[in-house]
């Protein structure tokens, strides 16, 4: 026994075996949930997927993107992500400045309520949501509406509008968690140094406060693209399904979900799929090149 718990000691405590056994469990993740299941997408694109029988196809899945309602996907979720990336980059990053000003009252209560709309389920605030943008008189805008004499909405039937307000009531304390984490982490005395050459507040705020926030703002704006083109379960809540009017609510996921699993063309939704997800990488690169991330720092 001694033997044994000796061995197995030499074992985690090599230092040739020991990184390996630390790293094994994000390569095993990463194979199991990343690597295959794209690699299964990209076969599955060029098959058709019936029950028990696949079927080499070529390149049919991808003519077949050639749709009216692939092109209103991409159009809704390119026209979501645009509005959520206006809301959801600038606005988080001037509230966290004021909660971190020291002039500010109250910033802890601020930031709690800010913050708790990311914690309630997705399907509950699209219910609300859905609720408060009723079509009825009674809805809660019909009715402030009315107050104002103006006649009841279809407010739904503006999908960006309600659903950018549902994205930004929903993430904006999160993003604004990031936004604070990296303003707390400037050193104050750059700002002290910055006032007594004469800095003013919005000098400082220009040249010292926006490069430091560079790196986590292109976070945001990376990780806001990828949320926008991912967006689905708040359009499918508020429109009760993927057949929404005239398609104003369909998404790219939505797209997906429409055709691999509702008409069980699984080899369809693979090319869709792959279709998106080289959209949304190519975006990304693009701003990330835009934004001198492939650079390197002078030493």
């Amino acid at each position: 026994m001694p033997v044994k718990n000796t061995w197995i000691r030499n074992l985690f405590y090599s230092k040739k075996v020991a990184p390996y056994i630390f790293v094994a469990p994000f390569v095993i993740t990463f194979f199991l949930f990343f690597a295959y299941p794209l690699l299964s997408t990209f076969l599955m694109s060029f098959q058709e997927v019936l029950p028990g029988a696949t079927k080499y196809i070529g390149l049919a899945n991808y003519k077949k993107l050639n749709d009216p309602d692939f092109f209103k996907a991409i159009y809704n979720s390119t026209k979501y992500t645009f509005w959520t990336l206006v809301f959801l980059v600038p606005f988080p990053l001037i509230f966290a400045v004021f909660l971190n000003s020291k002039l500010m009252k109250f910033s802890n209560f601020f930031r709690s309520a800010l913050f708790i709309p990311i914690l309630t389920s997705v399907v509950v605030a699209g219910t609300i949501f859905r609720l408060m943008f009723g079509e009825l008189p009674g809805s809660l805008f019909n009715t402030i509406a009315g107050y104002f004499g103006a006649e009841p909405q279809k407010w739904i039937l503006h999908s960006t509008f309600v659903l950018v307000i549902l994205a930004f009531w929903r993430y904006v304390g999160i993003n604004i968690v990031y936004f604070l984490s990296a303003l707390q982490s400037i050193p104050q005395e750059i700002y002290e140094a910055a006032e007594i050459d004469g800095a003013g507040k919005f000098d400082a705020f220009k040249k010292i406060t926006l490069p430091y926030l560079k790196p986590v703002t292109i976070y945001v704006l990376t990780i806001s693209i990828f949320g926008g083109f991912a967006m689905f379960t708040e359009s499918f809540v508020v429109y009760s399904g993927n057949h929404s009017p005239n398609g104003i609510g369909l998404t790219m996921i939505g797209y997906i979900y429409l055709h691999g699993i509702e008409f069980n063309d699984f080899g369809f939704g693979s090319a869709i799929g792959l279709t998106l997800f080289v959209i949304v990488m190519l975006i990304n690169i693009i701003q990330l090149k835009f934004f001198g991330m492939f650079k390197r720092e002078d030493s």
